[in-house]
Order: structure tokens, then C-alpha cells, then sequence
């Protein structure tokens, strides 16, 4: 896009956006401490991680990969004859959906604040738009981290108790605990419209999300605690998803290794078991890597944000808290990519994996029951044929 003449006019946008619109930011600060953000040209690396290109990259890419992952776990869903064998497709589909309409919601308005060049309040003067762009953050965000906790939940249950899994884990059952996730997030994202916490408008004052301070965008200190408590609850909560994730991953490669030894002692399969498990187990520790890298830098800088007492704020008014901020924006951008890599690390990309993973399974509940065998976990076998 071509950039407008006038002051400013060959600077990079992240210099213009701070220098040459001073009221991006809060329409209350003084014109002395506008006079105090103004910087020359030179200093522009200090926000050099703002660009338009990384949220149309984010959109396109995430719609693709999550819509076809819908696609395909549509026609997959469709086909299934028994219903106790839903309860990974409508996982993945309902991840896939949480990150796609997340995406939706989200990208266009940061686009489109990007490529208008004004301050946050000429397009949201009363504020509502801010709050839900932070609340649809919020929710999409910790959905997607408790989807994926539920996702290894249940490849945990289908290895160690094929049994119960297959007497107990019914489609019905599983489309309640899903509603009870995106319920109870929902719940949780409002918390600010009731007055504890907030959303205010984050660095580069294109999005907004929690606040991490103290009394944002005129804020009373009476309602400091809220967003204190709601800051931290929403990164608390974000690493108790992920540390559950991370438990039942390893409890099923336990599983799966100790299979593996049974097997090999019993029969002459012992090379095919171990390689099974061994793809199976770089697969858990996989998205596991990709879980760790997408979130962790987040859930942890906001910890640590809170307990410094530092917020936005602070990159309204003081220079060298800028670059701190930007760790930040790329932390949050982070955890936007692991929409964008969710369909393909547990759909896409996974067709011999999941075919291995079914023979693991199926073993397993072979090993287990002669009366239920093979029933635990086919429930991927449909995947395989329409990535075929």
C-alpha cells in the first residue's frame, strides 16, 4: 500500500503511528507527554515488529487450514455408523470451528485499524468495540488451549481404560463437555462487562486485550484488584490447560511404551510395536512443542507484567518500556499461530499417524478384551480415509 506524503510521510508506519499520530493513544495524555513520545526517524526499531502483513498472512492461512479441516471432519462425521466412535471428530471439528470463527472476529478489525492509520478511539469512541474485540480474544484463546486439554484427555482414557471409554464415552457426552468449555470461558470473558478487570487497548494501540496494570484507560485504584485478579486468572488458567495437556500426553506414551514392551515379550511384532509407538510418541510430544512455544511466552509474560506492574501504559510514556512491549505484541501473535497450526498438527498433516495411532489402539483393546476388541479408538479411521 502506498504510504500518504506529509510528515512522517517516508518513515516507516510503526515510527508514523506513534509519532505522527500522538493520539493513538488515550485522548487524556498531556502535550507534554506527547512532547516526550516523539522520536526521529532513526528510532523506529523500536516497534519494528508492527506490520499489516502478519494479520492478513494469520487470516488467510488460518482460514484455509481450519476450513478444510472442517471439511474434512465434516464428510468424516457423516459417514460414522456407530456413535460412540464421534467423540474425537467432534474434538477436532469443534477446534477447528473455535479457531476459525476466532479468526474472523479478530483479524478484520485489527486490518482495518492497520490500514486507516488513525488512533483506536475514531474507530470505537465509546469504547465497546475494544471490549469485544479483548473478550473475543479471551474466550477463543483459553477455548482452544481446554479443547486441546479435552482432546488429550481422551486419547489418554481410550489408551489406559479402553473399557470405561468405550461404555462411557458416548457423542452425547462428549458435545456436553465441549458446551461446558466454551460456556464456562464465556462466563469467565465477562467478567470485565461485570466490572472486574478490563480490556484496554494494547501496544501499538491496534487490538485489545487484558489489562496486566493498574487503572487502565481511567481506571479507578478501587478497581486495581479486578484487573489483577482477572490478568492473572486468565494466565493461570491458560498454564493449568496446558500442564493438563502435557499430564495425559505422557501418561498415554507411558502407556504405549509399556504396551510396546508387553507385546514385544509376547509375540514376534516387537519391531512394528516399537516403531508404532515411536511415531505415535513424537506425534503427543509434537503438539506438545507446538503447544509450549505458541502459549507459554504469553501465559508467562503476562505473570510476569502483573507482578512488575507494568501495562500498556507504560509504553504510552516511557521509550525504553517500548521494546518490552513489543515482546509482548509477538508473544500475543504467538498464540494467534497455534490457530493457524492447530488443524494441520492434529488433522492435516497426521495420516500415517493416525493410522498408526488406530493400530496402537486397537492392540491396546486387543490386549485388554477379547469381547471389545478394536472398539476404543477407530475413531480416527475416518480421518484417514477422506486424507487418502
Amino acid at each position: 500500500m502506498k504510504e500518504p506524503r506529509g510528515d512522517g510521510g517516508g518513515a516507516p508506519f510503526c515510527t508514523r503511528l506513534n509519532n505522527s499520530y500522538p493520539g493513538m493513544w488515550a485522548h487524556e495524555r498531556s502535550a507534554e507527554a506527547r512532547g516526550n513520545l516523539t522520536r526521529p526517524p532513526g528510532s523506529s526499531e523500536d516497534c519494528g515488529s508492527v506490520s499489516v502483513a502478519f494479520p492478513i498472512t494469520m487470516l488467510i492461512t488460518g482460514f484455509v487450514g481450519n476450513a478444510l479441516a472442517m471439511l474434512l471432519v465434516s464428510r468424516s462425521y457423516r459417514r460414522r455408523e456407530s456413535k460412540r466412535k464421534k467423540s474425537f471428530l467432534l474434538c477436532i471439528g469443534w477446534l477447528a470451528l473455535t479457531d476459525l470463527v476466532g479468526q474472523l472476529l479478530t483479524s478484520p478489525v485489527v486490518i482495518v485499524v492497520y490500514l486507516s492509520k488513525q488512533r483506536w478511539e475514531q474507530h470505537d469512541p465509546s469504547g465497546r468495540l475494544c471490549t469485544f474485540f479483548g473478550l473475543t480474544m479471551t474466550v477463543f484463546g483459553l477455548s482452544s488451549l481446554f479443547i486441546a486439554s479435552a482432546m488429550a484427555v481422551e486419547r489418554a482414557l481410550a489408551i489406559r481404560a479402553p473399557h470405561w471409554y468405550a461404555s462411557h464415552m458416548k457423542t452425547r457426552a462428549t458435545r456436553a463437555v465441549l458446551f461446558c468449555v466454551w460456556l464456562s470461558v464465556l462466563a469467565f470473558a465477562l467478567l470485565p462487562v461485570l466490572g472486574v478487570g478490563q480490556y484496554t487497548v494494547q501496544w501499538p494501540g491496534t487490538w485489545c486485550f487484558i489489562s496486566t496494570g493498574r487503572g487502565g484507560n481511567g481506571t479507578n485504584s478501587s478497581n486495581n484488584w479486578g484487573n489483577v485478579f482477572f490478568a492473572s486468572t486468565f494466565a493461570f488458567l491458560g498454564l493449568l490447560a496446558l500442564a493438563v495437556t502435557f499430564a495425559c500426553n505422557l501418561a498415554t506414551i507411558k502407556a504405549l511404551v509399556s504396551r510396546c514392551r508387553a507385546k514385544a515379550a509376547a509375540s514376534q511384532s516387537s519391531a512394528q510395536w516399537g516403531r508404532i509407538t515411536t511415531e505415535t510418541a513424537i506425534q503427543l510430544m509434537g503438539i506438545m512443542c507446538v503447544l509450549s512455544v505458541c502459549w507459554s511466552p504469553l501465559l508467562i509474560m503476562m505473570l510476569n507484567m502483573i507482578f512488575s506492574e507494568t501495562s500498556v501504559e507504560h509504553c504510552k510514556t516511557q521509550t525504553e518500556k517500548q521494546k518490552e512491549c513489543n515482546f509482548f505484541l509477538i508473544a500475543v501473535r504467538l498464540a494467534s499461530l497455534n490457530q493457524i497450526l492447530d488443524p494441520w498438527v492434529y488433522l492435516l498433516l497426521r495420516k500415517i499417524l493416525l493410522r498408526k495411532f488406530c493400530q496402537v489402539a486397537n492392540a491396546v483393546s486387543s490386549c485388554s478384551s477379547d469381547g471389545q476388541k478394536g472398539q476404543p479408538i477407530s475413531l480416527s479411521n475416518e480421518i484417514i480415509q477422506t486424507g487418502a
